[in-house]
């Protein structure tokens, strides 16, 4: 048996590539994101919270931090989250002195702020480990925190929520 092949008519297939090039046209950005200087020296370091990773470069700079190529202060509305990420470098005394780039994925926004501070931490510490790592260990933002969402177990709501008991 022969097996017919359905094909389109060649004045379809000349629609479809057209339709689809104005799909791919993307309005421009206004604004350039910054990126690090060619020459400069970068520090990378990752951090992670929850599910969230931080990939972190620091730059000398004027203590610009810049977020999935956004300002801070437009990526994390909540001025906590904002006092988390620059926490490290409140400590070590040096808001103005690097610019900071991160790429984040996953998590929350809670995850990727604890994320970034940790990125941050260890970021500092390669720039200048004999000042930064005693103050940044003393402080806490060095030890990544372990804390993470409990798995759901069977017969059980979720991790640990039970149905209520039924004495009868």
């Amino acid at each position: 048996m022969a097996e017919t092949v359905n094909k389109k008519p060649a004045a379809e297939k000349a629609v479809k590539p057209a339709a689809a090039k104005e799909k791919q046209a993307k309005p421009a950005k206004s604004a350039a994101a910054p990126k690090a200087p060619k020459g400069a020296a970068q520090h990378p370091a990752t951090g992670r919270r929850k599910k969230a990773i931080a990939r972190v470069r620091i730059v000398t700079g004027s203590g610009v931090i810049t977020v999935n190529k956004r300002p801070l202060d437009e990526y994390f509305a909540l001025a906590t989250y904002r006092q988390v990420v620059r926490q490290p470098l409140v400590v070590c005394g040096c808001e103005a002195k690097y610019d900071i780039f991160v790429n984040l994925n996953g998590g929350g926004q809670s995850g990727q702020a604890g994320a970034v501070r940790h990125g941050i931490a260890r970021s500092l510490v390669k720039v200048n480990e004999a000042d930064y790592k005693k103050l940044l260990k003393t402080a806490g933002l060095l030890t990544r925190d372990p804390r993470a969402k409990e798995r759901k177990k069977y017969g059980l709501h979720k991790a640990r929520k039970a149905s209520q008991f039924s004495k009868r």
